[in-house]
């Protein structure tokens, strides 16, 4: 990779990160990073914006971005590095279809180069802590969360790519077999391919010491098999040492199931590069 960018990082505005942002524009300019996105956390239903009264009021509740502030200081940092490092912004759409218009009234309101579509929770039950999982059997829980995503990538058009898009694998017992997930799969990604968005790989995977990549190699070929090229790589790094962790490896990986570039985007427009 000549080319190594990074379009998933979380910093000091997610609500579970405290990582400075010039910690992380440093370290990835020492790494050899040519372009990073910064992609903090939206997530309705279980955390609250900046400004509503709900948050102002509480002693504690969790908070979404500060957009304007959010912003405003990517807008500073991208003038300060603007020969060292291109700087995108970026937001992580923790979505669920019940808030689906939420969404759509932020993404209207704001100018963003990128948006990550992931899936955190469902009915406002997180998956994290168990609450989703508590008292559903394997299947239940496993094709409930791809009938959810299935569901969004119906029902909402304005994100770039779909994060990390068999996230729960990280929070069940056990892998779910790739085979009983294919079909619904199957008809997500046609639904991705044809919309013109693309997938990421989310090297958190070595992170949290996972048995396979996220998503899984199988996930990653049905996509490619199916004619997706748009992937992006990210580190889901929420401390500066995490960026571009493991890119090489996922690289290589991405080559040898077919894949010649990877994409960043600014604007939400693609743009490819070679692996």
């Amino acid at each position: 990779m000549n080319y190594i960018a990074d379009f998933h990082i979380h910093s000091q505005f997610s609500d579970d990160s405290d990582e400075q942002l010039e910690n992380i524009i440093q370290t990835a300019i020492k790494k050899g990073l040519q372009e990073i996105c910064i992609t903090d956390h939206v997530d309705y239903g279980v955390k609250y914006d900046h400004d509503d009264p709900a948050y102002i009021n509480a002693e504690s509740v969790v908070r979404n971005v500060n957009y304007p502030l959010y912003i405003e200081t990517l807008k500073q940092l991208q003038e300060r590095y603007k020969n060292q490092l291109t700087i995108r912004i970026g937001l992580e759409f923790g979505m669920q279809s019940h808030r689906i218009a939420a969404y759509q009234k932020l993404y209207d309101q704001l100018d963003l180069d990128f948006v990550i579509l992931s899936c955190h929770q469902i009915d406002d039950k997180e998956f994290w802590n168990q609450e989703y999982q508590e008292g559903k059997t394997e299947d239940e829980m496993s094709l409930g969360y791809y009938e959810e995503l299935l569901n969004l990538v119906k029902n909402y058009k304005d994100y770039a790519i779909l994060g990390h898009l068999d996230h729960l694998e990280r929070y069940i017992p056990r892998h779910y077999p790739f085979e009983k997930a294919k079909p619904i799969l199957t008809e997500m990604l046609k639904i991705v391919i044809a919309d013109g968005k693309g997938i990421e790989v989310n090297t958190s995977s070595f992170a949290y010491n996972l048995n396979d990549l996220t998503p899984a190699k199988d996930i990653l070929q049905l996509y490619f098999d199916l004619g997706g090229r748009i992937v992006t790589l990210g580190s889901d790094a929420h401390i500066a040492s995490r960026v571009a962790d493991h890119f090489d490896q996922v690289a290589a990986i991405l080559k040898e199931i077919g894949f010649t570039s990877y994409y960043t985007f600014a604007k939400m427009q693609p743009t490819a590069h070679a692996l």
